[in-house]
């Protein structure tokens, strides 16, 4: 499909749509040089206009002649942060991709955390809303998360987050060389007096975890590994890789000190849920940290 783009002074790339079509193929046709995720962001974000009428629909109905618009801001200009970035945001939800180093929430009068973070780019943009967690990273773990804007949307999430929430996968360089393909590791966690989650094959009491893994790149001292959670137990990723014998690598409670980037290379980069008040599916994936992949060229 070949289309003719227009620049306009509203910000926005102006398109004439050359046959009947759905919505979302279309675009994903047409902005081939943009990501499907940053197309399906754009879409759920109201950066779409079909006739002038902004459009969220995926399989809006299009027709020869048409006109379609797309927003050409790439970034939230009223939100700046070396800590995280707004990948997505609507008047009941925000969906966040966090840098190691900040907590989900806070954990001391004076920490550093997501929730300050938002509340503060909340108040300065006149939304009447405060950062409800729902969900939680560790630290030094980064990646996609959602944080509702009201204690309703809170509450919807919570109540039936393994529903709602339908694929959620991570990637981590581990030490060593995977010997498998993929597999599958399950088991029972609970903590110790000393906050240390440990595993059993048998109930001990704890919460039985699944964890799903794929070997993505593999060489003799680290492997890329994709992980897809059954089960969303505490330090189960962490956990379950030394289990198997690769723990994350820069993983100073569980790891065995194999550190190549000075970070524990851990990254949820798959997030994916009907959406808790319009129950339109929302898919966010993001890249594999360029650091990950450098190991392996």
């Amino acid at each position: 499909m070949r289309t003719n783009g227009l620049q306009n002074k509203a910000g926005y790339d102006t398109y004439i749509v050359d046959r009947d079509a759905e919505l979302l193929p279309w675009l994903l046709e047409t902005l081939q040089r943009e990501s499907r995720s940053k197309v399906k962001a754009t879409l759920q974000g109201n950066g779409i206009k079909v006739n002038g009428k902004r459009v969220t629909q995926f399989n809006y109905p299009l027709k020869a002649g048409m006109k379609v618009s797309v927003s050409k801001s790439k970034k939230n200009d009223a939100f700046k942060s070396r800590y995280l970035k707004i990948v997505y945001e609507d008047r009941h939800l925000v969906v966040v991709e966090k840098n190691v180093g900040i907590l989900s929430m806070a954990a001391g009068h004076s920490s550093l955390n997501v929730k300050t973070v938002l509340d503060d780019y909340f108040r300065r943009t006149h939304q009447r809303c405060t950062a409800h967690v729902v969900h939680r990273l560790d630290r030094d773990t980064s990646g996609l998360m959602i944080y509702a804007k009201d204690i309703e949307v809170e509450r919807l999430l919570e109540q039936d987050w393994h529903h709602i929430v339908y694929d959620r996968r991570y990637v981590a360089v581990v030490s060593g060389e995977m010997e498998e393909d993929g597999g599958t590791v399950a088991n029972w966690l609970k903590d110790n007096k000393a906050y240390v989650t440990y595993s059993s094959p048998i109930d001990n009491g704890g919460k039985y975890a699944v964890t799903h893994f794929h070997t993505l790149k593999r060489t003799v001292e680290h492997s890329l590994v994709e992980f897809r959670l059954e089960t969303g137990r505490k330090n189960q990723i962490r956990v379950h890789c030394a289990d198997m014998g690769h723990p994350v690598c820069g993983d100073t409670k569980y790891g065995n000190g194999d550190d190549p980037l000075g970070r524990l290379c851990l990254h949820a980069y798959v997030l994916c849920f009907y959406h808790p008040i319009t129950h339109r599916r929302m898919e966010f994936e993001m890249p594999i940290p360029p650091l990950f992949r450098h190991l392996f060229k």
